[in-house]
């Protein structure tokens, strides 16, 4: 099932996407509907297939989940450790060692829904970044249990040049507004056949020009899922609706820096195409 929020007035309604057209479930976001999968034990998809009304309608789409939290995982892949180590710095080797050791791995906050955008809104740029890319990643719907609801795709927004500058300013380079975006859509776990077969492209345009064209697979992901959500969850409780970022594969090097009305295009099959324009904040 595919699922999503629409605009109906002022708020965000669930609703099951069908084709271009939308079936409402009234009263009900997405998150609402993960609480009551957990509390009930049935699954997101029975819950959101009981409560969603027969007509199908036209409305336009906003984000698919309004997050509880959102957080991010590092050095998953080996170009994102690999690229840190020669292009960020810090400790000799310290990225390369996160994602070898078998020991934890990177995990940091990205922030709640204050820092969020959905599909076609505007991705920030910081105002003091020269060095702002967008890093393409399966993203993760959990419940407060860690089990996973849904897959979405993700865009961690990441000022590269401050964290360049020091280690220690992650979360300058990792925090700030529009620095999520999360779409076109919540899929779950009973329509993708195996979460770490897929394929995941990320285009930025610049006017009829495409400056930056990457490309992985899920299956180079060095960590699986539940060893992420185990790390995650260890002497840290998180409410349902939370959005866990499971890493990038797909690096967006200098030259491809976002300039404000490039366009960033993440796209897997499976769940869609995620696009949204970069603004400065």
């Amino acid at each position: 099932m595919k699922l999503t929020q629409v605009h109906q007035g002022d708020q965000l309604v669930a609703a099951i996407v069908e084709g271009d057209k939308f079936r409402l479930i009234p009263g009900q976001t997405t998150a609402s509907l993960i609480v009551q999968a957990e509390i009930s034990g049935k699954s997101l998809a029975a819950i959101a297939a009981a409560l969603a009304v027969d007509k199908l309608i036209d409305a336009k789409a906003g984000i698919p989940i309004t997050p509880s939290e959102v957080w991010g995982a590092g050095c998953t892949y080996a170009p994102s450790a690999e690229f840190r180590d020669t292009q960020v710095g810090g400790d000799e080797g310290m990225y390369a060692y996160v994602h070898n050791t078998d020991h934890r791995p990177e995990l940091f906050e990205k922030g709640g829904s204050r820092v969020c955008v959905g599909p076609g809104e505007g991705i920030g740029i910081r105002s003091d970044s020269k060095f702002t890319a967008p890093e393409p990643e399966l993203a993760l719907a959990l419940n407060s249990k860690g089990e996973i609801q849904g897959y979405m795709l993700g865009n961690d927004v990441s000022a590269w040049d401050i964290e360049r500058e020091n280690a220690l300013y992650l979360p300058q380079s990792k925090v700030f507004d529009r620095c999520v975006a999360l779409g076109p859509v919540l899929v779950t776990p009973d329509e993708i056949a195996n979460p770490y077969e897929l394929q995941m492209t990320c285009t930025i345009t610049r006017g009829a020009q495409t400056t930056f064209s990457g490309s992985c697979s899920t299956n180079q992901l060095r960590r699986k899922f539940e060893e992420l959500v185990k790390y995650l969850l260890q002497s840290n409780t998180v409410p349902a609706a939370t959005v866990l970022f499971t890493g990038t594969g797909i690096i967006v090097t200098q030259e491809a820096a976002l300039q404000p009305g490039d366009v960033v295009s993440i796209s897997v099959p499976e769940i869609g195409t995620l696009a949204n324009p970069a603004v400065i904040v």
